[in-house]
């Protein structure tokens, strides 16, 4: 069986159409490698390609547009909605089929390396990669995002994985690993409020939020770490952000698990907790490609009776998703099935 890989690397640039279209014009360079999807947003002020290909050639894809992005993109002047903590901000591996997690971990590693020594870019691995419990997650490394880098690198317990403790002024730092295939899921909320749709993010997320006493004072275990109050969804990074574009706050969800905690049921829990602060659920979007799986499994809750072709089902979860609120979704274009 031929070996695919899928790569979703995200860059720190959602405006310099110009710049967008090197980085994707760097991928496209690579024999082997096919661009599926291009998706800047510049509200969040990010990029996030997806391409797939073979291990090698995905790997070199990678550090090609880890290169024209250190290039065009000075993380200086850069602001914008989403947490970020490079011009390359994460790059992950995805088994897609006839490879391993292990072997992607492996092409991770072998991405960093490279980043970091050819073009003096600190690397951090996450996820499957990671090398202890506290780099597991990707919230975590980012922590502090590009602003506060310079205090990290210069804390020990911060060694990058690959490359040294000096700051990359213009660069910042890049994340990369291996993981399960993951839906970026947006929830359109009827308020410009991003308080709300904060509020429905902690509610929602599965580390949930920080206990607080009487005096609003955060609770903590005998080990002086914070007490957390988990959240109503598994597998589920979630936090409140405010599209301009549209003058509307999102709920904006990673679903790190969508056989865990599926896109319906975000959406469902979304509608639910935005119903008892007054607000209403009007839609939502997904960023980057989903497998059909999802869109199945929406569709069978949304009618558990009917016998649907799968062209209806798919039409009656965008319908029910409202995935066609802010631009349409094409699924020939966003499905991953259909884009192979």
């Amino acid at each position: 069986m031929r070996q695919i890989v899928e790569c979703v690397p995200n860059f720190s640039e959602g405006r310099d159409r110009q710049t967008i279209d090197a980085i994707a014009a760097s991928i496209q360079s690579v024999t082997g490698v096919r661009l599926l999807g291009v998706e800047p947003d510049k509200d969040y002020h990010r990029c996030v390609v997806t391409f797939i290909g073979e291990p090698v050639a995905v790997a070199e894809a990678a550090f090609q547009a880890t290169k024209t992005a250190a290039e065009l993109i000075d993380m200086v002047v850069h602001f914008g909605e989403h947490p970020r903590l490079g011009a390359t901000d994460v790059v992950p591996f995805i088994p897609v089929s006839g490879i391993t997690m292990e072997e992607c971990v492996a092409i991770a590693k072998t991405y960093g390396a490279r980043v970091a020594n050819e073009l003096n870019i600190p690397v951090y691995l996450y996820e499957a990669a990671a090398v202890s419990p506290r780099r597991k997650n990707l919230a975590d490394v980012r922590k502090g995002e590009y602003e506060g880098l310079q205090s990290k690198l210069a804390d020990p317990a911060w060694m990058p994985d690959f490359g040294i403790l000096v700051f990359n002024r213009k660069s910042g730092a890049t994340i990369t690993g291996a993981r399960k295939f993951l839906i970026a899921y947006n929830v359109n909320l009827n308020t410009p409020d991003q308080k709300v749709a904060h509020e429905i993010a902690l509610r929602i997320r599965e580390s949930g939020r920080p206990k607080k006493d009487e005096n609003g004072k955060t609770v903590k275990d005998e080990n002086g770490e914070s007490i957390k109050i988990p959240g109503t969804l598994k597998a589920v990074k979630a936090m409140g952000v405010l599209l301009e574009r549209c003058n509307i706050a999102q709920v904006s969800i990673n679903l790190v698990d969508y056989e865990t905690t599926s896109i319906h049921e975000a959406f469902e829990e979304v509608k639910r907790q935005a119903a008892t602060l007054g607000a209403e659920a009007t839609g939502s979007e997904i960023v980057g490609l989903t497998p059909l799986q999802a869109l199945m499994m929406a569709a069978d809750f949304y009618a558990p009776q009917n016998v649907l072709s799968e062209q209806a089902k798919v039409a009656l979860a965008i319908e029910k998703l409202g995935l066609s609120q802010l631009d349409p979704f094409d699924p020939e274009k966003k499905i991953l099935e259909y884009q192979l």
